[in-house]
């Protein structure tokens, strides 16, 4: 009990001491509970506490005052996690809960840069209403964005193209997440399948290139061919010479043997499918597709039990894309690889989509049975589904 208070009271002296972040890991017993992350959050003008539970392969939020998010914080100690790391403006602090129940507290005072930590931790993370801290910054300029129409030749963002730079950003956040899989010791292939104009794929190239010094070769495939002449001549202009584009269709596309990430944004329907097929065929570690335009079991649907909501066609029409993505990351789990569905803010085709995020990890998930099930209730058998396992 004694110790319980004490880890009470350094929960209460951090909501109060200029907080930055708290993030609760390491699980006390095993639940689909797998790590929780707090910040300061402003509604209004009113300060609030926002937790980011990450369950299974989603993340729930929910805003707390401070004496509620010190019961929360003290509550999931020694009960759902044994380990927490915290981050003021002044000072840090671990928390660890031994096998044995034993609590240690460990409190290191910063020497610098307090007030600069705040500042950051501020932009980040306050105000819902914020100037945003992206990966790539307002106000300085990035060739291909000028160029591209995103940013003026000072680096003001466009104000009618804030929403692509907003999604250029949240792509490379996907990006930020899955460094750790690509080898700084070699050159990492990597695959940009129905590239369009590249927005994505020069953000992609200027990320992991030019800000993280990443050798990577990068080549991005699509129909058009005014586009990829376009796209060849932006690259040559910026110097970017492991970044070039071709003419050609992702089903018979063999221009390389390994690649080690695929990207497919927006392929249309089955090319979706084909895509991923090929990435696994290939081995990639990383997989990042966002589909679009989901027909194919909109069209096959059937199902007693269904039937009464099936008649309505936008329903069935949206149930169907959603149906269609959540087998394609079972389909790809199947095949070895750990599988999230986050969500992607693109406005060229609807306010919200889905990201298909796979990173290989070599265990093939024994899911063929409950795949069948939901198939035969659905009446349905996905294109994926027919190219890796049937």
């Amino acid at each position: 009990m004694m110790e319980q208070e004490e880890v009470r009271k350094l929960f209460e002296e951090f909501l109060t001491d200029s907080p930055i972040q708290a993030v609760l890991s390491g699980q006390a017993e095993k639940a689909d509970f797998l790590k929780m992350r707090l910040h300061p959050v402003l509604v209004g003008k009113t300060m609030m506490f926002q937790a980011e539970e990450f369950r299974g392969k989603q993340a729930f939020h929910k805003n707390m005052e401070k004496d509620a998010a010190v019961a929360y914080l003290t509550d999931l100690m020694g009960t759902a996690f044994k380990q927490a790391q915290l981050e003021t403006a002044g000072w840090t602090a671990s928390v660890l809960v031994s096998k044995k129940g034993k609590t240690t507290i460990k409190v290191k005072r910063r020497k610098e840069d307090g007030e600069q930590k705040l500042e950051t931790a501020w932009k980040n993370g306050l105000s819902h209403n914020r100037k945003k801290q992206y990966i790539l910054e307002e106000g300085i300029p990035v060739p291909f964005l000028v160029d591209l129409g995103v940013q003026t030749r000072e680096g003001k963002i466009v104000h009618a193209r804030y929403d692509k730079f907003r999604q250029i950003n949240r792509f490379l956040e996907f990006i930020e997440d899955i460094l750790p899989r690509l080898n700084k010791e070699r050159e990492s292939a990597i695959l940009d399948f129905g590239c369009g104009k590249s927005y994505l794929t020069f953000a992609m190239y200027y990320y992991l290139k030019e800000l993280k010094g990443y050798p990577v070769r990068i080549i991005g495939l699509d129909l058009k061919e005014d586009v990829i002449e376009k796209c060849n001549e932006l690259a040559r202009r910026y110097g970017y010479e492991r970044l070039s584009f071709y003419t050609g269709d992702i089903a018979s596309y063999e221009g390389v043997d390994q690649v080690d990430m695929v990207v497919t944004l927006h392929a249309c329907d089955t090319a979706t499918d084909y895509a991923l097929e090929k990435a696994v065929r290939w081995g990639a570690g990383v997989i990042l597709s966002v589909p679009c335009c989901q027909h194919e079991l909109n069209g096959q649907m059937e199902s007693q039990l269904m039937k009464p909501v099936f008649q309505y066609g936008i329903i069935k029409e949206r149930m169907a894309a959603l149906y269609t993505d959540a087998l394609r990351a079972q389909v790809l789990e199947a095949m070895g690889y750990r599988v999230q569905i986050l969500e992607f803010i693109d406005m060229e085709h609807t306010p919200k989509n889905l990201l298909i995020r796979a990173v290989k990890q070599g265990k093939k998930k024994e899911n063929k049975k409950e795949l069948l099930a939901i198939m035969d209730e659905l009446h349905v058998e996905p294109t994926l589904y027919k190219l890796l396992i049937k």
